[in-house]
């Protein structure tokens, strides 16, 4: 016998552990041999990782898909695992080990140092896999993969290695972003840009063949800059082409202040005239746009900054290059030797204004670029790195996607693809960490560069180049890009670089389900690797999802507090309540608004659907092995067998076209409007009556329905499905069962007959809602002209739509009567006489009233709407709330003089 109430918190780990025992999820399986396959890799979470809501979102839809094509008979691998995570993992450690009083990373070198990162990732790490097991996810776990384990470790060498040896790996001096405090070059994905407010400093730079003058603007050429401290690495001024203020100053010197260098006055478009003063500071080594007008123009880079962003000039040959023998220096070397960005910038405006070459300062509003770990200011640091020649590699990408070998779904996101690549730089892969794939590349005496795959390989390479026997060969301490190995994972994780049964049988995959924000960061990486060493593209799909945002809209953030945690949902309220909400609610392209509300509504819904389950057991409804859905004989058993096969079509094609929101909600309204809210209410006579005949085959209707609703739902709520499937005695689990087939099963007569009870009921219901009828008043309805067989429905459900509806008595009438609500049920002119129950002209009134009301509400929307500047200046939440709010006063109106026209 069932429970009276699910228990969302006991049947998930008894299910869990029944799926475990079963091996459910295990790729592979021998009655599946010859099945055709269906992979998806999991979007590796970070090792140091705690399931947020875009994990939840993520792994919900990948956990449907792979639910849905295991039902559907498919040998399913859902690749598990998890990302060493470089600076995370590194930062956690580092701290946990001053928490402790340990000595720090440095003093303890860094082979201890690994031991005691490995230390943690064994004992800490990965408590996110067992959060997203309490999600339901479906993985094979068996396979899970970690991104520096053994075999992903040598997949990665050998990806370096390659990639060296065919030019595309190189190492280059460029500008990088740079933690000054992490002492790293980091990813742009982890650049936070925070609006700040600062100062503009107009300084003036004097003419090299004129003799400075405060009082005369002739003799200088003003600049306008965020930056003044890295003024004393400027190489040239720039101005724009066609600005007509400086067109004869082009190919004229500055000389430039505190240091006296001689720096030029080019013309580039880079220089905006509308901006500043027209003429900007170049300093190429300390400013991403900058370097490539340095490029542009043969410019000389001059970094002035150290590695933890404090000045460094002495012993600075570049610095010093071009600075006057008997130029007065002293002053700012002594002065400025150390200091921080902060103190700099402070002390050069200081000695700026007391030499008379301050103009004016302005205050504004500017990005200032942050580490998203640190928190600290970061600094483009002119340093040597490792890079890939990522142009070369993302030609193959770009044009897999512009020949439909991979589509993106949403398809817009393409776009967003193709101009990511197309505009690729250089990628930076090098990191100055020590958690990490050590780069394999080892340096001579003479500072030669050997990579290989061993050390022995690099000492074999050493010996052949110097023609000696024993060379001493210090390894590059750098570690890899954490992006580089996540770029491999499709295929080393099946195996590669040896042949695996695995990667011939599972790779490619077939779909990839990711956030828009790692389009660039991993999906173009792991389409450039897989198609230059598998050469072929990595998937076939890459499905798209939105963010899920707060209830009103807005970016969930710890700084706002308005984070919501999946695990005290999945508490609460049960993994899922919490699933149905994300995959209701995940429509392709809009963003999700999630309240606690909503997944509360869908914990109720798992509480309906186990209601049913267990008012089908209490009135016998035990499947029969000999039913079959096509012998149904009775009408209403019938129409409801046609039902279930309109939504399993239609929860099929809507997985099949990832338009999860649409499925989910098919399923809702199967299971909760036509099985709950119909079919067992109209089934009670049937199943509580004397004739058993008809007693027996509604059994076994409402069993195989049951079934059919415990399968469409099973991949959106796995836990309860699960569990209602076993207290069936299944011997099968129902994660392994079938997904149903209902094709070629129609009864029209049926549909027909029991499709104009239902919607009679429900017009009947609206108009006593939307016309303010009292709920106990018993009023009486009048069929108008009724052809035979509307008269005949009516008639053999007479007693049914009375009780339903809340109807005295049911007539028929050649004419409408008067004072009557009219409304149309397939053809048959219905009535509800309502004189004496409400007042027609008060009702009139209301109704007229409440439509002005609300058609002047969508008007004041529209107008808002309408304006383009609030869509674009106002948050994305208060616009995406204006269109709500339009939508809902649209049809409210429209119901609303629905509701009117009935009167007459």
């Amino acid at each position: 016998m069932m429970d009276k109430t699910f228990d969302p918190a006991q049947v998930e780990r008894r299910i869990s552990a029944l799926w475990e025992e079963a091996g459910a999820f295990r790729a592979g399986r021998p009655e599946r041999a010859g099945a055709e396959t269906f992979t998806i890799v999991i979007p590796p979470p970070n090792v140091t990782g705690s399931l947020h809501m875009g994990h939840a979102l993520n792994n919900t839809l990948q956990d449907i898909l792979c639910r849905f094509e295991r039902m559907r008979g498919k040998d399913v691998l859902w690749q598990p695992g998890t990302d060493h995570a470089g600076i995370a993992t590194q930062m956690v450690v580092e701290r946990q080990l001053a928490e402790r009083g340990k000595e720090g990373r440095r003093d303890m070198g860094r082979e201890k140092f690994l031991e005691e990162v490995w230390r943690w990732k064994e004992e800490s790490g990965g408590a996110i896999v067992n959060q997203l097991k309490r999600l339901g996810a479906s993985c094979d776990w068996s396979r899970e993969r970690f991104t520096m384990d053994e075999g992903l470790s040598r997949a990665v060498v050998k990806v370096f290695v390659q990639l060296y040896r065919e030019g595309l790996i190189y190492k280059d001096k460029r500008l990088v972003n740079w933690d000054p405090k992490l002492l790293t070059a980091i990813s742009d994905l982890e650049v936070v840009q925070k609006e700040e407010k600062g100062h503009l400093w107009h300084l003036r730079y004097p003419l090299a063949d004129k003799a400075f003058n405060a009082d005369d603007p002739s003799t200088y050429i003003v600049v306008a800059t965020t930056r003044p401290e890295t003024m004393l690495g400027d190489t040239a001024v720039a101005v724009h082409p066609d600005d007509e203020r400086y067109k004869d100053l082009v190919g004229k010197k500055v000389r430039l202040p505190l240091v006296g260098r001689l720096i030029p006055i080019i013309a580039d478009a880079y220089s905006d005239p509308e901006k500043g003063t027209g003429a900007v500071k170049i300093t190429p080594a300390h400013d991403f746009n900058d370097f490539e007008v340095g490029k542009r123009h043969g410019l000389p880079l001059i970094n002035v900054l150290d590695a933890e962003a404090r000045i460094s000039l002495h012993g600075n040959s570049a610095f010093l290059e071009g600075v006057p023998q008997d130029y007065p220096i002293g002053e700012i070397l002594s002065t400025l030797e150390g200091k921080s960005r902060e103190t700099a910038r402070k002390i050069v405006v200081e000695m700026m204004e007391a030499n008379g070459l301050l103009d004016k300062i302005e205050p504004t509003q500017h990005a200032v670029p942050h580490g998203d770990r640190s928190g600290v200011v970061l600094e483009p640091r002119l340093t040597d790195q490792w890079y890939v020649d990522a142009k070369v590699l993302a030609e193959p990408a770009l044009a897999a996607v512009r020949q439909g070998k991979t589509k993106f779904v949403p398809e817009n996101w393409s776009k967003t693809y193709f101009q990511w690549l197309e505009n690729i730089q250089p990628w930076c892969i090098s990191r100055q960490l020590w958690w990490g794939h050590q780069i394999p590349a080892w340096y001579g005496p003479d500072g030669r560069i050997f990579v290989a795959e061993s050390d022995v390989d690099a000492a074999a390479q050493a010996r052949e180049h110097y023609g000696q026997r024993e060379i001493a060969l210090l390894r590059d301490e750098d570690v890899l890009d954490t992006w580089f190995s996540s770029a491999l994972w499709p295929f080393s994780t099946l195996g590669w670089p040896d042949e695996t049964p695995a990667l011939e049988r599972y790779y490619p995959t077939n779909t990839l389900v990711t956030g828009f924000d790692i389009i660039f960061f991993w999906v173009a990486r792991m389409m450039m690797m897989g198609l230059h060493f598998m050469h072929e593209a990595p998937f076939g799909d890459v499905y798209i999802h939105a963010l899920v945002r707060d209830a009103q809209g807005a970016k969930m953030s710890k700084s706002k507090g308005n984070v919501i945690d999946p695990l005290g949902l999945i508490d609460e309220y049960g993994a899922d309540a919490l699933r149905f909400t994300l995959a209701a609610m995940a429509a392709q392209g809009r963003d999700i608004k999630l309240s606690t509300q909503r997944v509360e509504g869908y914990r109720n819904f798992a509480t309906k659907l186990w209601n049913a389950a267990r008012f089908a057991e209490i009135n016998g409804c035990i499947g029969a092995s000999a039913f079959t859905p096509r012998d149904a004989t009775i009408a209403l058993n019938q129409w409801i067998v046609g039902e279930a096969a309109k939504a399993i079509l239609e929860v099929t094609v809507a997985i099949e076209a990832y338009r999860f929101n649409d499925a989910a909600n098919a399923a809702y309204r199967f299971v909760w409007n036509i099985v709950c809210d119909w079919y067992l209410e109209l089934a009670k006579p049937l199943l509580q009556g004397a004739d058993e005949r008809a007693k027996a085959e509604t059994q076994a209707t409402t069993a195989f329905i049951l079934d059919q609703a415990v399968k469409l739902l099973h991949p959106f709520m796995p836990f309860i499905t699960e569990e209602l499937w076993r207290n069936t005695r299944r011997e099968t689990v129902l994660a392994l069962a079938p997904w149903p087939v209902l094709e070629g099963v129609s009864f029209p007569a049926a549909e027909a007959e029991i499709g104009f009870v239902v919607e009679l009921i429900s017009e009947i219901r609206s108009v006593r809602s939307e016309m303010n009828v009292p709920a106990g008043a018993q009023i009486p309805l009048v069929l108008v002209g009724a052809e035979s067989s509307a008269r005949h429905r009516a008639e053999t459900w007479a007693e049914i739509i009375k009780r339903l509806a809340r109807l005295s008595d049911i007539s028929f009438s050649a004419e409408a009567p008067a004072q009557a609500a009219q409304m149309i049920v397939r053809g048959t002119l219905a009535a509800l006489p309502l004189a004496g129950i409400i007042d027609f002209a008060a009702e009139k009134t209301r109704l007229a009233k409440e439509i002005e009301k609300l058609n002047a509400e969508a008007k004041k929307i529209e107008a808002k709407l309408g304006n383009a500047d609030f869509v674009a200046r106002a948050p994305e939440e208060v616009v995406e709330e204006n269109r709500e709010r339009l939508a809902e006063a649209q049809s409210r109106a429209e119901k609303l003089g629905a509701a009117l026209t009935r009167l007459g």
